[in-house]
């Protein structure tokens, strides 16, 4: 048990060290290359800080262990707007860019809305994950291309000081590896300390394995909203959550077709659809300010609790 605290510990901190490294290289990038930080956010952040999803739910499929593979999809989805998005802008409000509420944003509800009806079935096949692949590769062509098309400003000025490309490659990579290894770290000791206590696969991968895994999406969020690179805070969480459902899911299912019992179609898939629909109205003024991120934190803590005593 006390090695398991000692993982969690040092987990955090290198999530806090990678996250810092993370964001100011990305913004840094962001500039250099002439891409909106959205842009940066909605890719190269999003796919980056996802990459521990990625890691253990393939790992749980793999060696036989699916409730912990689809339960870290959809709880890192809920805990990503829930969690996430709620401390972020009670921390800092954040403001959206529009084309975000025009077009990612229902995207991710479409997506989301897709794989709960590709899971009707009771599973998530090869076939399915092909699916979910092909719609990834479209997305991100897409969102590069758009890119190219309009060369947004990004709604707060970047004032970075000026580096050698060499370093701000080496920032983003250092800083995306401290993730990783932390997120693992964390993972392995907030799992082992759940399984003492007995608490069931599936409840496991939704909470503590996707709040772990979620690690990341949180410190580089938090951190860029304390930056104020909102643009980059939002866009990491929405590109995650499309990436986690098209890439995760679809390269997980492809390795090994994901069962879905009919309890999470009834209540986890709902609770995720719900969450990625409540963030259309609350962000319709193009600011998540303090009153919506508490009832983001409010709804995910009520649906936390019932997991663990209503289950």
């Amino acid at each position: 048990m006390l090695l398991n605290i000692f993982f969690i510990a040092l987990g955090l901190f290198g999530l806090y060290l990678g996250g810092t490294m993370f964001v100011g290289a990305s913004a840094a990038l962001a500039r250099r290359l002439g891409m909106s930080p959205l842009m940066v956010g909605l890719t190269v952040v999003s796919i980056g800080t996802s990459l521990p999803e990625l890691i253990v739910s393939l790992g749980a499929a793999l060696s036989g262990r699916s409730e912990i593979a689809l339960g870290n999809v959809i709880g890192s989805n809920i805990a990503n707007i829930g969690l996430i998005l709620g401390l972020s802008g009670l921390i800092m409000p954040l403001t959206v860019h529009v084309s975000l509420l025009r077009r990612e944003l229902p995207i991710m509800v479409g997506v989301t809305l897709l794989t709960l009806g590709l899971a009707l079935n009771g599973d998530i096949s090869r076939f399915d994950g092909v699916l979910l692949l092909t719609g990834m590769v479209v997305f991100l062509a897409w969102t590069v291309y758009g890119a190219q098309r309009s060369k947004t400003k990004p709604d707060t000025p970047l004032d970075l000081p000026d580096e050698p490309q060499w370093r701000t490659l080496l920032r983003l990579v250092g800083g995306l590896g401290l993730l990783l290894i932390a997120a693992q770290l964390t993972v392995e000791g907030a799992t082992g300390a759940a399984r003492a206590f007995g608490v069931s696969e599936l409840v496991i991968g939704i909470t503590l394995v996707a709040v772990g895994t979620s690690l990341p999406e949180l410190v580089t969020s938090i951190t860029a909203a304390l930056q104020r690179q909102s643009d980059i805070a939002v866009g990491n969480i929405v590109g995650s959550n499309i990436f986690n459902l098209l890439g995760i899911l679809g390269a997980t299912s492809l390795a090994s077709p994901i069962p879905v019992a009919p309890q999470v179609l009834q209540i986890d898939g709902l609770v995720m659809l719900g969450f990625a629909v409540l963030l259309l109205p609350f962000l319709l003024n193009r600011k998540l300010g303090k009153l919506e991120s508490l009832t983001f934190l409010g709804l995910y803590v009520g649906y936390n609790i019932y997991l663990f005593v209503g289950r």
